[in-house]
């Protein structure tokens, strides 16, 4: 451990890196936080108070070394210090998701045996209350926001500033014992405890030690050359490793600011004032702004839609290759600059990219199309490749050998290897401890030697020793003729029109591929504006036939371009429906980071997967639904069932390694 420590600066913990932080740049900006349209702004030093005060407070409480803390809410500077109080003390935040129903949070808080919750407003409290009765330990929960919470009985619910105050006053009672909490802080320590987002099953709680953290915030801080000068923003569930990594481990390490936004629905305002330098967002983000931009296109004049049009076919030539460093010819750079002019450079503007020197994108397979848009703009958008249980970093790419076909190099200090049925392999110092309460699935993913099983299944490029990730092991199958069925690299094709917000392909054991299509409801509600057709509902909308004549020359596209890809061409797709709903986290559909979940989809719908390869024109289905309340209810629908165009290819078995 002593080794490992000295290697990370001696640095063993978050508070002893906000200890230095304080004392080294304590004047510099921590944390910006957006409140009434008013900038709010905390330096190291006012940080390194606050989260003092919120520990004595904790310790005040009752807190003791081991419990478990939840931490329920939006980002804000107050649970980012919450994370680092808790840690102080010898506790174990753990980070939930806010939009979680109240059985979810029932499941994490009773797995876990939190004691104590930092909560954000009286909707949370509400929830923990409801399902007080099933917490066999809990004991206290905190607040930010008083409001509606005046009449509530207050012997085990507490105002955070309540909290702090007490703290305050108590300091000379309990700042020993604070120093020797934090004093016994060591690499080995629990640093987070980070649940998975459950795809298959119940989510399983990720130990993360100190050394994990740290030492993967370190090496991924070097290899991007990250400073304390950087501005990032953070708005990414605080229950996600990537927020965690991203706001706490490398803002500590490095130095910098994080900001948070004021909500949800000023974020991309706020994002544009900020002008993040450093920036990372799952695929599904940069998916939702391009398909604005889309949008705002399509309103446009004819000469702004042509100028755009124009200087964005150029940039897709040559834009990426300029960003590389590559040789590219005077008149071309010289259009490309006249584009940044007039086209490039105030789009970055508007989607707050303009300052960005490092961004990155992972989660889950970003569509080719979309990932090249962004960088053919001059972003220098990446991709990574990682885990909660790799504290996120398993590949990275280094500039100038970005491509959106890989994932990149190994991380710094990370190894990989490919086992005989495609699945990829690694360890690292970043990887996870144990599954909390579950030796059995430890074991599982973890060996003796420290290799973790990613479920992931890929290959290394013989050309440039990147990694390629072809799909999730579970997912990629093979075909009634043995080629290979991988439905991500399907299904991100589809994605890339601004039209389609989600698709599920079908095909594994089967003759051809078919498709489920979710409409994005902003684009074609926008579309539907235009052309003076009326709709009242999102199923309304999905059954217009404009709409599916849409949608099918989409699929028919995607066909024509899979036609020229050897390796997947078989899997065109041959027939689809739209669907009559959203597929939803709150229907069990899709995790809380939205990935869908496959096999619930394949079992609750699996009525039109028998259409859709039975020959049917159309079907008859009954839904059930959750509303925002929490009701249950159902909706029913009749679906058109449509078949797409496919490219004839010579047939031809493709192993699935």
């Amino acid at each position: 451990m002593a080794q490992s420590a000295q290697a990370a600066g001696g640095l063993a913990s978050f508070p002893a890196l906000l200890q230095r932080n304080a004392t080294q740049f304590g004047d510099k900006p921590a944390y910006r936080e957006k409140e009434y349209g008013i900038w709010q702004s905390w330096t190291w030093a006012q940080t390194e108070k606050e989260i003092e005060a919120l520990a004595l407070g904790l310790i005040n409480l009752g807190v003791n070394e081991g419990d478990f803390v939840a931490i329920i809410g939006r980002n804000r500077p107050y649970f980012y210090w919450s994370i680092v109080a808790a840690q102080s003390v010898g506790a174990i935040p753990v980070p939930l998701y806010q939009d979680a129903a109240a059985d979810e949070m029932a499941y994490v808080m009773e797995h876990c045996g939190a004691r104590f919750a930092i909560v954000q407003d009286q909707e949370q409290v509400d929830k923990v209350i409801e399902i007080q009765d099933q917490l066999h330990q809990f004991e206290h929960m905190i607040y930010i926001d008083p409001r509606g919470l005046r009449k509530y009985d207050h012997h085990q619910l507490h105002q955070f500033s309540h909290i702090q105050e007490q703290g305050r006053a108590a300091r000379e009672e309990f700042i020993t014992d604070l120093k020797e909490r934090r004093e016994k802080l060591d690499y080995d320590s629990i640093c987070v405890m980070l649940y998975t987002s459950g795809t298959t099953g119940k989510p399983k709680g990720v130990v993360l030690s100190n050394r994990n953290i740290i030492e993967a915030s370190k090496s991924s801080s070097e290899f991007d050359h990250l400073t304390r000068d950087e501005e990032v923003l953070a708005y990414l569930p605080m229950a996600w490793v990537g927020d965690f990594i991203f706001s706490i481990g490398q803002a500590y390490w490095c130095g910098f600011c994080v900001n948070c936004p004021e909500s949800a629905d000023t974020m991309q305002t706020d994002l544009r004032e900020i002008g993040p330098t450093y920036y990372f967002a799952p695929p599904r983000v940069f998916e939702t702004q391009l398909t604005n931009v889309m949008i705002r296109m399509e309103d446009a004049s004819r000469f702004k839609k042509w100028l755009f049009d124009t200087f964005m076919a150029h940039a897709r030539k040559v834009g990426p290759a300029i960003l590389d460093g590559k040789q590219v010819s005077g008149w071309d750079r010289l259009k490309y600059k006249l584009g940044n002019l007039f086209v490039y450079g105030p789009l970055k503007d508007t989607l707050g990219f303009g300052r960005v020197r490092v961004g990155y994108t992972a989660g889950e397979a970003i569509g080719p199309e979309i990932f090249d848009f962004y960088r053919s703009l001059g972003i220098n958008l990446k991709q990574l490749y990682g885990q909660t249980e790799a504290s996120v970093f398993i590949t990275l790419q280094p500039d100038g050998e970005v491509r959106s076909d890989t994932v990149g190099v190994p991380a710094p200090g990370v190894e990989i290897r490919i086992a005989d049925n495609g699945e990829v392999f690694y360890r690292s110092p970043g990887t996870f401890e144990y599954y909390y309460k579950n030796p059995e699935s430890t074991a599982d993913t973890k060996d003796a030697e420290g290799w973790v099983a990613t479920g992931d299944a890929g290959f290394f490029d013989e050309d440039n020793g990147h990694l390629r990730i072809i799909d999730r092991a579970k997912d990629v199958g093979k075909m009634a003729d043995g080629s290979l069925f991988a439905p991500k690299y399907v299904e991100n094709k589809l994605k890339f029109y601004p039209n389609i917000l989600e698709a599920v392909v079908f095909g594994n054991g089967r003759d051809a591929c078919t498709a489920f299509i979710n409409i994005d409801l902003a684009a074609v509600g926008n579309w539907a504006e235009r052309n003076n057709i009326g709709y009242a509902s999102y199923q309304e909308l999905a059954g217009h036939p404009k709409v599916l004549d849409t949608i099918q020359a989409h699929v028919e596209e995607v066909n024509r371009s899979l036609a020229e890809d050897p390796m997947l061409a078989h899997t065109q797709v041959h027939r689809f429906l739209v669907l009559h709903k959203e597929l939803d986290a709150d229907d069990g559909e899709m995790t809380r980071t939205r990935k869908v979940r496959r096999r619930i989809v394949e079992d609750k719908f699996s009525d039109l997967i028998t259409a859709l390869y039975d020959g049917s024109d159309e079907i008859f289905t009954k839904t059930e639904v959750t509303y925002e309340d929490g009701r249950k209810g159902s909706i029913s629908a009749t679906l058109q069932i449509r078949d797409a165009a496919v490219v004839p290819v010579q047939t031809q078995k493709v192993a699935a390694e």
